[in-house]
């Protein structure tokens, strides 16, 4: 008996070893499928339209184009132009309408072909989306989503290349979310969506193309990150990088490069501007006691003038040199492509600054 017993469980294995290997070869590749925010966007608009009837898309080039960028390609032709509005070319108008209906019960998406142009609507976007719920005792409030490129592009000069995050982070009642990879752009916009405040979505141009690893979690029609949490996104000892959007890949580099001198950087993705995760930052800097701030946008008033503050207020007694700002220069955007890198902070930059910061 026991023979045939140990004859059977070998045979079992037999044929069951391949199958497992099998399945662990399955969920290894599930585990690292790659995703481009590009997708990451238009999987989340999808899903999130599907979910709730009330959300629909409106924009210029947002339905019968298939998206300035391409992110609400397929929308138009799966749920009609109910739910997907191409606009005419003016902000203030279709802004005001995408408020208004707001204010009446439905979840806009209010797409912008680049943020400079949201300017065009910057009196609905502050006047009456962000303090509404302020001036009406809470009786009125906003679900609605500004969303488009925000920063530098490539190439496309001065009045498509300014950073609003600090602009917009400064006001009272918006929420503001920079992403950075595929996980970010799928998990903070279809929370934005689901949030009953008004949500300002800085997207970058320059990734919408670029692909990132996600996991089965991230895939799933409910997944959701949370308004507010930073990610860490490496872990060091010696200095602590933040940024946001694609400076956050950038600082990364920076990290494998340093890594190889002996400088160990901790990474944190800030993915909310506001509300900020102030506790994220400062355990960090407790921890490496040095800090630097990289962001595209312009130094005075930028946002890391508040992330400087922030550690300042809670953390300066752990502080073994003064906090650093990597921005990009103090003019506006350049066409010349030489002159674009002079003015936004490159690789080189980083490096330099961090490994001067590292070594005090």
């Amino acid at each position: 008996m026991l023979l045939i017993a140990v004859q059977s469980a070998g045979l079992f294995r037999d044929k069951v070893s391949p199958m497992l290997r099998q399945f662990s070869l399955a969920m290894r590749s599930m585990a690292s499928s790659e995703m481009t925010v590009r997708d990451a966007l238009n999987s989340a608009l999808d899903e999130e339209l599907a979910r709730d009837d009330k959300v629909y898309i409106l924009g210029e080039e947002v339905g019968e184009y298939q998206g300035a960028y391409k992110i609400t390609r397929g929308l138009l032709q799966k749920y009609g132009a109910d739910r997907v509005k191409d606009t005419p070319i003016t902000e203030a108008g279709f802004c005001g309408i995408a408020v208004g209906s707001a204010f009446a019960g439905l979840k806009p998406v209010c797409e912008f072909m680049t943020f400079n142009f949201a300017m065009q609507g910057i009196d609905q976007i502050i006047n009456s989306a962000a303090k509404t719920l302020y001036m009406s005792a809470g009786q009125i409030s906003c679900p609605i989503v500004f969303r488009g490129p925000n920063g530098a592009a490539a190439g496309v000069a001065a009045q498509h290349s300014q950073c609003f995050a600090a602009w917009y982070s400064h006001c009272p009642g918006l929420k503001v979310l920079a992403p950075y990879d595929a996980e970010d752009a799928r998990g903070l916009l279809k929370a934005a969506i689901r949030d009953p405040d008004p949500v300002v979505f800085l997207e970058n141009e320059i990734l919408y193309g670029q692909s990132f690893p996600v996991t089965p979690e991230v895939l799933d029609k409910d997944f959701t990150l949370p308004i507010g949490k930073a990610k860490l996104m490496r872990k060091g000892k010696d200095l602590t990088l933040v940024a946001f959007s694609k400076m956050v890949g950038y600082c990364l580099t920076v990290a494998e490069k340093l890594s190889k001198e002996g400088i160990e950087i901790e990474v944190i993705n800030l993915r909310s501007i506001k509300p900020l995760d102030r506790e994220t930052i400062v355990n960090s800097v407790r921890k490496t006691h040095r800090a630097m701030f990289v962001e595209e946008g312009w130094p005075q008033c930028g946002v890391g003038s508040e992330i400087v503050t922030v550690i300042q207020e809670h953390a300066f007694d752990e502080l073994d040199a003064p906090v650093v700002r990597v921005t990009g220069a103090e003019i506006p955007m350049p066409y010349a492509a030489n002159l674009e890198i002079q003015a936004l902070p490159q690789i080189d930059d980083i490096i330099t600054a961090a490994r001067k910061l590292a070594k005090k």
